[in-house]
């Protein structure tokens, strides 16, 4: 059973994982709404085509911002292991179905990076490695967060369970919660899977 004060911070997580950082960018900045220019995503790489590479940046850095402060901040209260984990889940639907945008929004992966270094910087850095490597070898950046992402549940077992030796009964409720992240977030890339199966995907820097 949660408690009072983990639940607030669940529903806190959410509402700050609703703040789309790439429509309040556009809009600041005097660019198109991304929503309806290029993929129509409310995420960094869409804000890349419309924008360029100063407001795909700011909007990288606010979408992984809002997925790690809500977990860092969690991680100094008394919560249960499970609390805990959906303190980084609730952030990360946020983005997805944010309420204050129609419940229409990104893709989840840099809310997802950000959740991951608020959990440990570790397992953050170890899989934002993983996406660095991928995009520098495949230009891809659909293919290096889904390949990045999929690793991600790995990393927390190896790095806190195995590496840090933490309890498994605090590490395991972290696999689950990011593993449905994952799961997730392949469901939203579905569009991109196909595309990569049929050669079609665009490559970083390019329109597609």
């Amino acid at each position: 059973m949660l408690t009072l004060v983990e639940i607030l911070f669940i529903v806190a997580a959410y509402l700050i994982g609703s703040i789309s950082t790439a429509i309040v960018v556009c809009k600041l900045m005097g660019l198109p709404d991304p929503r309806s220019e290029g993929s129509g995503n409310p995420g960094a790489t869409n804000v890349l085509r419309v924008g360029g590479k100063k407001a795909a940046a700011i909007t990288l850095f606010g979408d992984t911002l809002k997925g790690f402060i809500p977990v860092f901040i969690a991680s100094f209260f008394e919560l249960s292991s499970i609390g805990f984990a959906l303190v980084g889940l609730a952030a990360f639907i946020g983005h997805l179905y944010p309420v204050f945008f129609g419940f229409k929004g990104g893709k989840g992966v840099a809310t997802m990076l950000g959740v991951l270094f608020g959990i440990h910087w570790m397992v953050g850095l170890t899989t934002a490695l993983t996406w660095l490597i991928m995009a520098k070898g495949f230009k891809i950046s659909s293919l290096s967060a889904l390949v990045a992402t999929l690793l991600a549940p790995l990393y927390i077992f190896l790095i806190m369970a195995l590496y840090l030796k933490i309890n498994m009964d605090h590490v395991l409720p972290l696999i689950i919660s990011t593993g449905v992240m994952t799961a997730i977030l392949f469901w939203r890339h579905r569009s991109n899977i196909q595309n990569l199966i049929s050669g079609k995907e665009g490559k970083i820097g390019k329109s597609s």
